[in-house]
Parts: structure tokens; C-alpha cells; sequence
């Protein structure tokens, strides 16, 4: 499984089981486009009835399962973030980006690694 992560510096492939990096080609990914009515919304991503926000406060991520109607926090102990993805095939796999490192969980946002990759100045990141 990989990820593209737009950062300052370019495009990046990163692979999501070893964390190795390498700046390609590729378009970057555009922060997707999610309408959510939250405070302090930094980003979201939404895959059928799941939606996750990055919000601007503590703990970083809101997830909801409902469409919206109704949220949970996740993501207790994450740094502040810039972006998100969820898996298509698989919503209980999500990517999320601080500025400079990306977390993957596996398990709907109940747990999260951190990757040994670090990128400066992430501001998207979406599955490949």
C-alpha cells in the first residue's frame, strides 16, 4: 500500500508498510473537498458514511460514521495535522499528516504509528 504526500518540496511516494520515501513525478493530491460543519476544520476526507475532520484543536481528528449527524474524537496523542486520507477499499485504514510526518491506523482511528518518514511541509496526502 503507498501514499502520495504533497509537501513543499515536491511529490512523494511513500510506502505505508516501511515508511521509504521517494519524490516522483506524479501529480500531487489536492486536499479533498469535504463540506463539514465543524469549528476549526483543517481538513476532511469522506469515504461513503465515513468522514474524518482535522480540526485545529485537541484531540486533531472528529470521526464520524453517519454521514456528519453525529461525531466522536480520535486521535488522542497526535500532533496538530494538515491533512487526511481514508481508504476507498477500506475506510478503517486512514493517513494522517502532521507537517512534517504521516500516521497510518488500521483499525477506523482507535490506533495509530507513526511512519519513520519524515517530510517537510506536508499539505496533502491521499492513497495511491
Amino acid at each position: 500500500m503507498e501514499a502520495l504526500v504533497a509537501t513543499a518540496f515536491g511529490c512523494f511516494r511513500v510506502d505505508l508498510e516501511d515508511g521509504d520515501s521517494e519524490l516522483t513525478d506524479d501529480d500531487p493530491p489536492a486536499a479533498q473537498q469535504v463540506e463539514v460543519s465543524l469549528p476549526l476544520v483543517v481538513a476532511a476526507a469522506q469515504v461513503g458514511s465515513r468522514v474524518v475532520a482535522v480540526v485545529d484543536r485537541r484531540p486533531p481528528l472528529l470521526l464520524s460514521d453517519d454521514a456528519g449527524l453525529t461525531w466522536r474524537e480520535v486521535g488522542g496523542g497526535l500532533p496538530a495535522g494538515v491533512a487526511i486520507a481514508v481508504d476507498e477499499s477500506d475506510p478503517d485504514t486512514m493517513i494522517y499528516a502532521s507537517e512534517s510526518r504521516l500516521f497510518l491506523s488500521g483499525d477506523g482511528g482507535l490506533f495509530w504509528h507513526s511512519l519513520p518518514t519524515e517530510l517537510i511541509g506536508i499539505t496533502a496526502v491521499a492513497f495511491s
